[in-house]
């Protein structure tokens, strides 16, 4: 506060340690926990061992090792890139969390992460780049073999105060108070990863939240919206819109699902395909708008081929509007686009309208008064019908 460019850290560290000295030197009953000293020598170089036995035993533990490992350092990356305004590469935090342990295995290192308190102690001494984490471990190297001896009078209490006092920097309340009010999961993943830090440990924690936030993950995505759509009279392009109070065509629903179709949404988009022919059972040919599906699996995939034979089988037909290159892919590779004989993959909506009104019972188009496309002005309409208004 008064000097803020003083190594705030260094100086709270031998203060600490001159305290501990002065109340062991004043009253020598008192036990005071210290670190103690550190070896003063470097890590000698080794060699790891290749051993296809020793790497079968250890493969469960590495796997669970590098999971967490790599689920704490992107935890701290994105900590420090929030309070920095830097864009995060995941992908390169990745391989230089790779590049580190195995350089790190030819000398005597044990695997190692990212460190909440190393990464905020940088960012707080104004480590902006990657140059300064490497500098800091460089300068470690030459002063280790004089620094070592000393740490066997710094208590415990003066490092656990440091790293506190570090810890608590990465703390913001205001980001705290939005995550309540904005989510209940999200709230239940804070509780949760705090909770068990201060339990346990901090990755158990880490494992904690990363589970349960892919549990909510998987409970939001296994019920995709599915939407009922029709054209909007009062655009000019006829958008289609999601609402209760305009008509539907009495042959023809169309529906837009928003979420991929995977084999944890499977049931209940089962489940809807299933209420909508039970519902709406005149409404034979069904029209998916998939511009909001982003992937769909071999799950999904065998699910609408099933759709698309229940509708053919009721006297309908099956047809998709803007399917997405990613869901095409899966269909085109699996050859469940050949066994959905479509009626229509549609990219636009009048070619889609185009497409399928001439498939529609032209006797119920005559005798339909509702005319909610602009191509149904080229069906004739009944001479009962005539006289009542469209819609």
């Amino acid at each position: 506060r008064f000097w803020p460019r003083a190594p705030y850290m260094i100086s709270a560290l031998v203060g600490g340690t001159l305290v501990a000295v002065a109340i062991q030197t004043i009253n020598p009953g008192i036990d005071i926990a210290m670190i103690g000293a550190l070896p003063k020598q470097l890590p000698p170089l080794s060699m790891p061992q290749f051993s296809l036995g020793l790497w079968s035993d250890l493969l469960g533990l590495v796997f669970a090792m590098t999971i967490l490992g790599l689920t704490e350092a992107i935890s701290i990356s994105r900590s420090i890139a929030l309070r920095s305004g830097q864009v995060l590469d995941a992908n390169q935090e990745f391989i230089g969390q790779g590049l580190s342990n195995i350089v790190g295995s030819f000398f005597s290192a044990f695997t190692a992460t990212g460190s909440f308190n190393r990464s905020a102690a940088n960012f707080a001494s104004g480590g902006k780049t990657p140059i300064a984490a490497a500098l800091a471990g460089l300068l470690v190297l030459p002063i280790l073999p004089l620094v070592a001896p000393l740490t066997r009078y710094l208590p415990y209490a003066a490092m656990a105060g440091l790293l506190f006092m570090i810890a608590w920097s990465l703390v913001e309340v205001s980001q705290l108070r939005n995550i309540v009010r904005a989510s209940r999961g999200e709230t239940a993943v804070l509780a949760v990863t705090f909770f068990s830090a201060v339990l346990v440990d901090l990755e158990t924690a880490i494992l904690f939240g990363v589970l349960l936030s892919l549990l909510l993950y998987l409970r939001r995505t296994s019920k995709p919206r599915l939407l009922s759509r029709v054209p909007n009279p009062d655009s000019p392009k006829r958008k289609f819109v999601s609402s209760t109070r305009l008509p539907e065509c009495p042959q023809l629903k169309m529906i837009r699902i928003d979420d991929s179709i995977y084999f944890g949404a499977v049931n209940h988009v089962r489940e809807m395909f299933q209420r909508l022919r039970e519902h709406y059972s005149g409404q034979r040919h069904l029209l998916l708008l998939t511009q909001g599906v982003a992937q769909v699996d071999v799950a999904g995939a065998q699910l609408l081929v099933e759709e698309a034979r229940a509708r053919r089988a009721m006297g309908g037909s099956f047809s998709l509007y803007r399917l997405r290159d990613s869901a095409r892919d899966v269909l085109v590779r699996g050859g469940y686009l050949e066994q959905l004989e479509l009626s229509g993959d549609y990219s636009s909506k009048g070619e889609a309208i185009r497409g399928i009104l001439p498939t529609l019972d032209k006797s119920i188009c005559a005798s339909c008064s509702k005319r909610i496309f602009s191509e149904c002005s080229s069906f004739p309409m009944a001479a009962n019908n005539k006289g009542e208004p469209e819609n």
